[in-house]
C-alpha cells in the first residue's frame, strides 16, 4: 500500500500576492466616517456592490495619484532603511573557521 501524499507547490504569483487586497470591506457609518465614504465612492464608481481593499486602492490610485504616489514612497523608503540597519548589523569581521589570505 503506498499512500499517495500531495505536496503544495508554490508559485511565484501566490508568493506576491496579498490576501488582504481581497477583503471584501464594508461601510459602518458607526466605525469611521471616511471608511464609509470610501467604499460608497468606490463601489458607485466601479458599479460594485462589494468592494475590495484592492478595488480602493485603484481608484484612490487613479483619483488622487499625489496622495497614492506619496504614501507608496513613504512605504518604499522604511523598507529601504529598514533593509540598510539589516546591513548593518551583520557581522563584518572575519570568524576563525574563515582562512585568510595574504594577496
Amino acid at each position: 500500500m503506498s499512500k499517495k501524499t500531495e505536496e503544495k507547490v508554490t508559485t511565484e504569483a501566490d508568493l506576491n500576492e496579498n490576501p488582504a487586497l481581497n477583503t471584501v470591506v464594508y461601510a459602518d457609518k458607526e466605525q469611521s466616517e471616511l471608511k464609509t465614504l470610501m467604499v460608497d465612492y468606490t463601489g458607485q464608481k466601479l458599479d460594485e456592490e462589494n468592494v475590495t481593499v484592492n478595488m480602493i486602492a485603484e481608484v484612490l490610485a487613479s483619483e488622487f495619484p499625489e496622495f497614492a504616489f506619496a504614501f507608496a514612497e513613504e512605504n518604499f523608503m522604511r523598507g529601504y532603511q529598514l533593509g540598510i540597519d539589516d546591513a548593518h548589523r551583520l557581522p563584518t569581521e572575519q570568524t576563525e573557521s574563515t582562512p585568510r589570505t595574504n594577496n
